[in-house]
């Protein structure tokens, strides 16, 4: 197993995954919202961002979410040997597996787009 998926697997166990959609539905309702409408969305590097500007609440909420994650991922870091953005990224991969259809995400060229019906999730070649 390789640094990155071993990493993506600590990751996923903590529950950054697919498991963290319900409880970020259930503490962040207008988080959810702007997930679904496009304003809010995965980044390759398993940061939120903003597709477009969502309200000052919802901002507030990505900030937190933002701020747990760069936690989490230090943490990763200093246990696997590797820097926190090797972390971000490899956990990027498996949020950006997860993607619901219509959701937004941003690939490492920095261009927002949106799951379309009947298209296969993004994973960029380095997720493997």
């Amino acid at each position: 197993m390789t640094m990155r998926m071993g990493l993506v697997a600590c990751c996923v166990a903590i529950g950054l995954g697919t498991a963290a959609a319900p409880t970020v539905a259930q503490n962040y309702p207008e988080l959810a919202t702007a997930r679904r409408a496009g304003q809010v969305g995965e980044r390759f590097d398993g940061y939120l961002g903003y597709a477009s500007t969502p309200p000052a609440v919802v901002q507030r909420q990505v900030g937190a979410i933002n701020i747990r994650r760069r936690a989490l991922y230090s943490t990763l870091a200093l246990r696997r040997g590797a820097t926190t953005q090797a972390a971000g990224i490899a956990t990027g991969c498996e949020l950006l597996a997860a993607l619901a259809v219509g959701e937004a995400y941003m690939l490492a060229d920095g261009v927002w787009r949106r799951r379309r019906p009947g298209e296969p999730a993004p994973q960029p070649d380095y997720c493997g």
